[in-house]
């Protein structure tokens, strides 16, 4: 092994060590031993094997042995037992600027937080807050850190990478030489994680908007620069080409790079039973360009009702055009209220009536208010008589606010066996419950399984949150067997969740149309924990729509009077 490789692993071992909390002196021993090696100006192979790297200040007999094995055989067994127990995702966590092991291993001890997605989750819902030495700025610092370090892995939320695509198409659309202007690619069908940013242009002439495009301040360095395709790295680290086509190749070109790849095959091979060629350039009859204006008489000529962008993966969405069998994909309009929403009362930022004003001016004739149960110590879960002051004050609102309804909620955690945190007499005085699970989550597909079932049984169970368990980019789906849950919640009357949270979206988009094959309705919901998070709806609502979802199959597009009587209706009668 290198010097450098030694050394490394020396540091990381010091790492390791503090996260544990080990004795700090011991835990400098190694840190002093990685910048002694990495300072060697003999080769580290000859010192060990002279002997003469023991004479170095901070390698004793100890260290000397492990290095040793280290150059002998490129491992070191104390390395890898030390490795493995300790989360790995702790080692990613300290990675995060501002963040050491100190702070990790308190974030870990006290919330039991051992990801990077985690930690960026628990940051959004304020729970740093709740730890001696973390203020505001601190959380702030740490998400700034996040996404610095997510810069270098190429993977990106959607409204992280919409919101810089948006910037840019802003920059570009007023350009005197641009006739057309679209962001394409994975962001125009609305995927949830996004690996770059394609926009697309009609001009008459490429060089002048070419030259705008890679001279944007956003860009930090320009990759390629050509007559029709330009890359550039923005600051962001996200990457953007820009394609510029005449105005009669736009359509084609705006179907070919919104893709998917394997839309575009098949759209491709339909185009060839149908006698024409279809490319990025043109839908064409032997040489002769069938010319269309759009997309719409693209998807005409081919005999195909026009496919929503969202719906472009090669899942059944050409079948359907084919039979004039699309659904009618739900529009944001048509959410008239919001559930799973958090206050002051445990984790959320804002207060209950800041949080109702803001359901208010957004348009929705009602709110759910969930906070979390006592379970969630780390959230600051509700006690029972803190359920009742919540529900006085609730009371005490809605004289107050006549013109939107507020239903009362929680957020009820699943417990390991399956049971809810409140008793059903508690449980009982809600409008609405949500449960959901927030710890235990190394679970047998099996056992997770059966522990949500167990949770659907319960009558009072209106919906069952975040389904899968998965935090996007940081933490897969716990196992567990939807298609079993996803027909126990049709047997009991239980209403699937969208996690709008775009750093969950959970339920998935491709588990939506076994939701909706089985009857079951899906709500769309915020997972608020401040003002803002409120218009997170709109991201629930992109990944409804790429699931095939219709206003019908929607639970929360019904009106408050609707509502009203439906949670009734759901309720059971008290204990």
């Amino acid at each position: 092994m290198t010097k450098q490789e030694v050394s490394d692993i020396l540091d990381e071992i010091s790492t390791l060590l503090e996260l544990k909390g080990e004795n700090p002196f011991k835990c400098r021993a190694y840190a002093n031993a990685a910048r002694a090696v990495a300072s060697l100006e003999t080769d580290l192979s000859e010192a060990v094997r002279s002997g003469a790297l023991k004479e170095v200040k901070g390698i004793g007999a100890a260290l000397f042995e492990k290095i040793t094995e280290l150059v002998a055989t490129g491992k070191l067994g104390y390395y890898e037992e030390l490795k493995a127990s300790v989360p790995p995702g702790l080692l990613d966590m300290i990675r995060i600027p501002g963040l050491g092991p100190k702070r990790a291993k308190a974030i870990f001890d006290q919330l039991g937080i051992s990801t990077v997605g985690e930690l960026e989750y628990a940051c959004n819902e304020n729970r740093l807050l709740t730890l001696e030495g973390f203020g505001p700025r601190m959380q702030e610092k740490i998400l700034q850190g996040i996404q610095y370090v997510r810069k270098q892995k190429g993977q990106f939320h959607y409204p992280v990478a919409a919101n810089e695509a948006e910037r840019l198409y802003d920059a570009l659309k007023t350009h005197k030489t641009v006739q057309r202007i679209a962001i394409a690619g994975s962001l125009r069908r609305k995927k949830e994680v996004v690996k770059d940013i394609d926009l697309l242009v009609s001009a008459e002439r490429s060089g002048p908007v070419t030259e705008a495009f890679t001279t944007l301040p956003e860009v930090e360095e320009v990759i390629a620069k050509g007559e029709t395709k330009s890359s550039v790295r923005l600051k962001s680290g996200i990457n953007a080409d820009l394609r510029v086509v005449s105005d009669a190749e736009f359509p084609y070109a705006l179907h070919h790079f919104t893709g998917s790849k394997e839309h575009n095959v098949a759209m491709r091979g339909r185009a060839l039973r149908l006698g024409f060629k279809m490319n990025e350039y043109g839908l064409f009859q032997g040489e002769k360009l069938i010319a269309c204006k759009n997309e719409e008489e693209i998807f005409a000529r081919l005999g195909l009702a026009f496919i929503p962008p969202e719906l472009r993966e090669d899942m059944g969405e050409i079948a359907a055009a084919e039979t004039k069998k699309l659904p009618k994909l739900i529009a944001a309009a048509d959410i008239k209220g919001i559930f799973h929403n958090h206050t002051v009362y445990s984790d959320g930022n804002a207060t209950l009536e800041a949080m109702v004003e803001a359901a208010r001016s957004a348009g929705y004739e009602y709110i759910g208010i969930s906070d979390h149960s006592r379970s969630a110590v780390y959230a600051n879960g509700l006690e029972i008589e803190r359920v009742r002051q919540q529900q006085k004050e609730i009371d005490e609102l809605h004289k107050k606010h006549k013109d939107i309804t507020i239903f009362k909620g929680t957020e009820c955690d699943i417990l390991p066996d399956g049971t809810l945190d409140y008793p059903d007499d508690v449980l009982a005085g809600f409008d609405f419950v949500i449960a959901s699970i927030h710890s235990k989550f190394a679970m047998t597909e099996a056992g997770m399984t059966d522990r949500i079932l167990k949770a659907i049984q319960n009558p009072y169970v209106t919906i069952l949150a975040h389904p899968t368990g998965r935090l996007l980019l940081t933490r897969e789906a716990y196992p567990v067997d939807m298609r079993k849950i996803i027909r126990a919640a049709r047997d009991h009357g239980v209403v699937m969740e969208l996690n709008a949270n775009p750093l969950r979206l959970d339920l998935d988009w491709r588990l939506c149309p076994l939701a909706v094959e089985m009857g079951v309705p899906v709500s769309i919901n915020p997972d608020a924990h401040s003002v803002e998070g409120i218009g997170d709806v709109q991201y629930g609502v992109g990944i409804a729509r790429k699931g095939w979802l219709t206003r019908e199959s929607v639970f929360n597009t019904k009106s408050a009077v609707e509502m009203k009587k439906v949670l009734a209706q759901r309720r059971p009668a008290p204990p």
